[in-house]
């Protein structure tokens, strides 16, 4: 049975230890021997110079392992995960109406406001309603994607999520992307539909280059968890694109305009001097 003995001294009668208190003993006598280390008089060792480098000196290194130099990088990655765990459509929601800010805000830096001015915010707004709208259908159709077309080959099964994603899902989007974007400055449908006209198969195209390469990549090293932040960061380049070909298509529809009306102003003009 334990027993207290106090700093040496024995008490007359030995006394039965709690538990509790028995684990406390053992705290204390850990400390004072940490503290008898602490106070050592034994001298710190010194580093040795490392006869390597140049002149004797000291090479310095990062202390510990490399990877506990990226964790703080992580550290967003995991939080954007556990949001995304909990409140999967408000944290996609919000995820794509910063992806088409900010391609939004690169494309009119890039190519001009088309006003003269440095920022239209007008094509701001209409670029949060066409990204807030497609946002969780978008989300349902990658997470459609990465639960099926699922083989025994890793690499068949990227081969035909990327062909699938490719044939169904961008032009579709492009067209949506294309048309809204004509749709919401006032045009009508037929305006609407020679924009699609005009820029769905180039954006098609030009998609081949960037998304087989992403979506092999996502599915093959980043967790499902931390796909959409990936793919998000992919498509604020993506977006600054389809903004500059819009914008692009903008241009080119005006001067056309221009070139139309012309012709109709002169010949107004000799009807007009005729009749006098």
């Amino acid at each position: 049975m334990s027993t207290f003995i106090l700093a040496g001294r024995s008490t007359p009668h030995q006394l039965p230890l709690r538990p509790t208190v028995q684990r406390n003993v053992l705290r204390i006598r850990q400390r004072q021997r940490q503290r008898q280390r602490n106070y050592s008089t034994k001298p710190p060792e010194r580093p040795q110079p490392d006869h390597g480098s140049q002149n004797g000196t000291l090479r310095q290194t990062i202390p510990g392992p490399a990877w506990a130099w990226v964790e703080p990088l992580a550290k967003p990655f995991r939080a954007y995960g556990r949001m995304q765990q909990r409140s999967p459509y408000m944290t996609q929601l919000s995820s794509s109406l910063t992806i088409y800010f900010l391609g939004d805000l690169s494309a009119q830096m890039v190519s001009g406001s088309g006003t003269g001015e440095a920022y239209e915010p007008i094509r701001g707004l209409r670029a949060l309603v066409i990204g807030g709208i497609s946002s969780i259908p978008s989300y349902k159709w990658f997470m459609f994607l990465g639960n099926h077309f699922n083989y025994g080959s890793h690499w068949v099964s990227i081969a035909v999520k990327i062909v699938i994603n490719q044939t169904c899902f961008t032009p579709v989007f492009n067209t949506y992307f294309f048309g809204m974007q004509s749709l919401l400055t006032g045009s009508s449908l037929q305006e609407a539909a020679i924009r699609v006209r005009d820029t769905v198969p180039t954006s098609w195209r030009n998609s081949w280059k960037v998304w087989p390469a992403v979506t092999a990549f996502s599915f093959t090293f980043i967790p499902p968890q931390h796909r959409n932040v990936f793919a998000g960061v992919i498509a604020i380049g993506w977006q600054t694109y389809l903004s500059w070909l819009n914008r692009n298509a903008e241009d080119a529809e005006a001067k056309g305009a221009a070139q139309t009306k012309k012709p109709n102003v002169i010949e107004n003009e000799k009807k007009a001097a005729s009749a006098a």
